[in-house]
């Protein structure tokens, strides 16, 4: 008799809410990334306050961008760790292994 190790599959409804997720988190980070570009492009600079300050924006445009990649590559990983798990379970039920 052996113990079945694997985790457990999640069901369709948690799984599209783990994508609804991402999908929202995204969003909210590309909101984040134009409001950034506009203050960016659209800013007047007329001292070096103003100045400090666009940089200080273009800084929080390169850190969202980045997080918005660690993001969407973490949903890629969950959908294809989901995939696996979905072919995983229909080779075993066809008798595979």
């Amino acid at each position: 008799m052996s113990a079945d190790t694997s985790p457990p599959v999640a069901d369709d409804a948690d799984a599209d809410a783990v994508v609804s997720d991402y999908d929202q988190m995204l969003a909210d980070l590309d909101v984040a990334i134009e409001e950034a570009r506009r203050k960016i492009e659209d800013g007047r600079v007329r001292d070096a306050e103003n100045e400090k300050v666009r940089i200080k924006w273009i800084r929080a445009l390169a850190y969202t961008v980045n997080i918005r990649r660690q993001v969407a590559n973490d949903r890629d990983l969950e959908e294809l760790a989901e995939e696996i798990e979905a072919l995983k379970a229909d080779t075993d039920a066809e008798g595979g292994r």
